[in-house]
């Protein structure tokens, strides 16, 4: 006979607040730099069409999409920690920043395919370009790039320090590492409009010494290449945390093994996925000779790199 107990049988009430550790200062810097991209976007795309310059305007545009995406982060961070307390949502806010990565993620992609076209266009219909005026503009770009980059930064990656487990017995003095997604496509974003500042600054000093117009659209399609590949990766990322997809050898799921196996349990079914920046949810199955209650299995676990939601359940033999 199999008698079972799972570590979900009280009645203590807990919060699913899975926001990240420094989700407020992070939400902040996201609305600034949204006001020093929008003015700088606005000065390289007029720059750029008055002196001729495709790398010019294209960086302008890739900014306009920086600014929008970042529009969607600062949005999805004020949407998580106001609906934080939602009972409604059953595991918290934690995964918006994911979602509005995604959807930016799908933005940058639909512009690396505008700005790849025009750039082609003007390949096939060179203009005249007014250098030393791009080249300035292309330079301020730059700056303000890597100023809105150096304010995105995540330093730590740090999540909450808040476990708790069905069993509610909440511990708030372990700190974990976790990735701010909503961060880092922002932080992505503005990375990728520096390079094609960079580019733009390479083809357009080229091309005042050497007369090579066709290198600026040429640097456009590299950029647009560019841009498509972040894309990519900002949506295969968070693409895998909304559908609970785990690499193999994943290290939380390899440490809650080590820890429930290593006195002989054996773990019969076991899921884990994120639920926001630094946080983790496990469902715990253990089968057992022994008459170890859940709780101390919880209790082992609670030390366990980025678990903050815990469900035991014990089969004993």
């Amino acid at each position: 006979m199999i008698a079972s107990e799972s570590a979900t049988q009280t009645g203590h009430e807990h919060d699913h607040v899975f926001l990240g550790q420094n989700h407020e200062r992070n939400e902040r810097r996201t609305w600034f730099v949204i006001a020093l991209t929008s003015v700088m976007m606005v000065v390289e795309i007029a720059a750029g069409t008055v002196y001729g310059s495709m790398a010019l305007v294209a960086d302008g545009w890739h900014m306009s999409t920086h600014a929008a995406a970042m529009l969607i982060a600062a949005i999805a961070y004020l949407f998580a920690r106001r609906n934080a307390k939602n009972p409604r949502f059953t595991f918290g806010t934690g995964k918006v920043g994911d979602l509005a990565a995604f959807a930016s993620a799908i933005v940058l992609a639909l512009v690396a395919l505008l700005i790849g076209w025009e750039s082609l266009v003007r390949l096939a219909n060179p203009i005249p370009i007014s250098f030393p005026q791009a080249i300035f503009v292309a330079v301020i770009g730059l700056i303000v790039n890597l100023v809105s980059a150096w304010l995105l930064r995540d330093d730590h990656h740090h999540g909450d320090s808040h476990h708790h487990d069905h069993c509610h017995d909440h511990n708030h003095h372990a700190e974990h590492h976790g990735r701010d997604q909503n961060l880092r496509a922002a932080y992505l974003h503005v990375l990728a409009d520096a390079l094609t500042s960079v580019l733009a600054i390479f083809a357009l000093i080229a091309g005042s010494i050497y007369g090579w117009i066709w290198l600026d659209p040429l640097m456009g399609i590299v950029g647009s290449l560019v841009i498509a590949r972040w894309s990519w990766g900002l949506m295969r990322d968070t693409g895998a945390t909304m559908l609970d997809y785990r690499k193999a050898g994943d290290p939380v799921s390899a440490k809650i093994r080590s820890i429930i196996e290593e006195a002989g349990d054996k773990i019969t079914d076991l899921h884990v996925w994120q639920l926001g920046p630094g946080h983790h949810a496990a469902i715990v199955a253990v089968i057992t000779e022994s008459d170890t209650a859940p709780a101390v299995y919880r209790e082992r676990l609670t030390e366990t790199a980025g678990l903050s939601h815990i469900t035991v359940e014990v089969n004993t033999v």
